[in-house]
């Protein structure tokens, strides 16, 4: 009987050990490993013959079975750590992984602050009811000049103060010099009432300096309804500021004049570095005030020029810079910070 075990257990480590070079997935190891070494594998099975033989035979056939079991063992797990690093590989192959990357934890990026300082703005805009509105950065003459009231001889249209964009048709187009002309194209899809926010890059021919740029942003609001009034003006603009600056912001109007609204105005806030206290501010430069946008009621011309009857309508319309807001929120002193991608200087906000 020992003569026939002895068999059995050849015949099983021949065929387990050919069976193992041929398997080629984990599901078919797994199937291997069970006929085998599972509760009712072959080599199992034959080991309960061991009860019916005599101490010689048990001497004699134990440790050839417990070794044939422990190297069946050591081959499936081998095989299996060989399957498994081969998926993974094949996985990887389907997906675009790049190895070379560090690993985690990696740092995180931040917000940039001038989008940190548009977010705040129209967040507050938002509450106020006004809609994000968008347009095209490439305008006609039309929308960028005409239908806001600026004539042919105004110093925006000489060809030395803005980026005019070469074409083939009659129409000249620039890149737009504020983001009006999103107000002119809701104007005349939209019948009031009207309440949007047009947020969004602008280009001037201006020399790179400290306090100028050739690019930046804008955030114009425009509000056309009947009865609107300089009132309604001078309340919302005074939520917003407090809304920016806090609840004991102090806000004031001083008349001016745009082309597109009649009558103007420009809307200061109290330097909040000094509090009108330091004729040295570099800020406010010793006025205690600071200039941060200017609005006005929208000029008849410019409801005519837009569909829209200035005896039955009336409106008002904002503007002011995200930069302005940023460095005077943030206490930036140049203007280029935000567009030179400095990380020690970007990272600290």
């Amino acid at each position: 009987m020992i003569e026939e075990l002895i068999t059995k257990l050849n015949t099983i480590e021949q065929k387990y050990t050919s069976a193992l070079k041929d398997c080629k997935n984990l599901k078919d190891l797994q199937s291997l490993q069970v006929a085998s070494l599972g509760r009712k594998g072959e080599l199992t099975e034959l080991l309960k013959n061991l009860k019916d033989l005599t101490i010689e035979e048990k001497k004699s056939f134990g440790p050839l079975s417990n070794a044939l079991k422990v190297k069946l063992t050591a081959l499936f797990e081998e095989k299996t750590s060989e399957l498994e690093s081969a998926a993974i590989n094949e996985e990887l192959n389907k997906t675009d992984l790049d190895l070379t990357l560090p690993a985690y934890p990696f740092n995180k990026g931040g917000r940039h602050p001038l989008v940190v300082a548009q977010k705040r703005m129209t967040d507050i805009l938002s509450k106020l009811g006004f809609v994000w509105a968008q347009g095209p950065f490439i305008e006609d003459e039309y929308h960028n000049f005409d239908a806001l009231n600026i004539p042919p001889h105004h110093p925006a249209r000489d060809m030395q103060d803005t980026f005019f964009v070469k074409n083939t048709t009659k129409t000249d187009f620039v890149l737009r010099t504020h983001t009006s002309g999103v107000q002119i194209r809701t104007m005349q899809k939209q019948k009031p009432p009207i309440r949007i926010m047009a947020p969004g890059r602008v280009f001037r021919k201006d020399a790179l300096d400290a306090t100028h740029s050739p690019v930046f942003h804008q955030i114009e609001g425009l509000y056309v309804d009947k009865n609107v009034s300089l009132a309604d003006l001078k309340r919302d603009l005074t939520v917003f500021m407090k809304g920016l600056f806090g609840k004991k912001a102090e806000v004031r109007f001083r008349p001016s004049f745009f082309p597109f609204t009649e009558p103007s105005v420009e809307v200061d806030v109290k330097c909040v570095f000094c509090e009108a206290k330091d004729k040295a501010c570099p800020v406010c430069k010793g006025t205690g005030w600071k200039e941060m946008l200017g609005a006005g009621i929208v000029h008849p011309n410019v409801l005519k020029n837009c569909g829209i009857d200035p005896e039955v309508y009336s409106g008002y319309a904002f503007g002011m810079g995200v930069e302005r807001l940023a460095m005077f929120s943030l206490d930036i002193k140049d203007i280029r910070t935000f567009y030179e991608n400095d990380i020690r200087i970007l990272e600290q906000f």
